[in-house]
């Protein structure tokens, strides 16, 4: 009789075994997994929606309408999108306490996270520019002197060339640039706040409103020398004129008089 011959497996075939179960479990992992965290997004963006009605419901409806249509004392919501939430109610324009020709900004009175819920909402009534990450507004490297020329060509006409704003039509003012985040400087040029042009993607690009915000924050910075001395809020040199031939004219009319009355008195005596 034949003995029959036994095979004796590779040594390496256990291994091989292995990794094919742990393909197959990543497979399956990265078949599933994605799936699970598209739904817990989906989730949490539903919640999201659903606690900024409720706090739509109470802070905004009055103006704005129950379903964002807008109303007489409120324009409508419905296509403003995220970052014009974030903007208004993150600066405390809005909720406004009372209509008048510009909403001026105030203490904000809802946490970042009801903004945060707020904006998901009224997202939700139709499309409109989206809050913008932290890599879209960081001005770290960008080109501080393009952003001169062109915030001198877009804003200065209404903010001033050092954006320290500046009085409008009826009533209206374009506000003041220092002290505002560079988060809330790119929204405002992403939707147009109030008297305020827009100017998207197409318009002014990513880098380009970088290079603004890295401008302004430079040129209203503490450590800016100013050559000329006082910057008198940087009104501008017609103004810094004015401000020299006043008080030099009549700094040196108060001296011409006390040096007559005092030679008048010497004379007497």
């Amino acid at each position: 009789m034949k003995k029959l011959s036994v095979r004796r497996r590779h040594p390496l075939a256990a291994v091989v075994v292995l990794l094919f179960a742990l393909a197959a479990t990543g497979g399956l992992y990265a078949a599933f997994a994605p799936a699970d965290k598209a739904q817990a997004d989906e989730t949490a963006q539903s919640l999201a929606i659903k606690e900024g009605q409720k706090l739509y419901t109470v802070g905004c409806a009055s103006c704005h309408g129950t379903g964002g249509q807008g109303t007489t004392d409120g324009p409508s919501l419905v296509g403003v999108g995220s970052a014009a939430v974030d903007f208004q109610v993150a600066t405390g324009r809005m909720p406004a306490q009372q209509p008048g020709a510009q909403v001026p900004k105030k203490p904000v009175i809802y946490s970042q996270a009801q903004i945060d819920q707020l904006a998901a909402y009224v997202a939700s009534l139709g499309a409109g520019p989206i809050t913008p990450t932290e890599k879209q507004y960081n001005p770290a490297g960008a080109n501080i002197a393009k952003g001169g020329e062109l915030f001198r060509n877009n804003c200065a006409q209404c903010h001033n060339f050092t954006g320290e704003g500046g009085a409008l039509t009826d009533g209206k003012y374009a506000p003041s640039l220092d002290g505002v985040s560079p988060k809330h400087l790119f929204e405002a040029m992403q939707t147009g706040p109030q008297n305020m042009p827009s100017f998207p993607d197409t318009t002014l690009p990513e880098q380009e409103k970088r290079d603004i915000i890295a401008y302004v924050k430079t040129v209203n910075s503490d450590e800016t020398p100013t050559p000329g001395g006082f910057a008198l809020g940087g009104i501008g040199p017609v103004a810094e004129g004015l401000f020299g031939w006043i008080f030099g004219l009549g700094s040196l009319i108060a001296v011409a008089i006390w040096v007559a009355a005092h030679t008048a008195k010497a004379k007497k005596s």
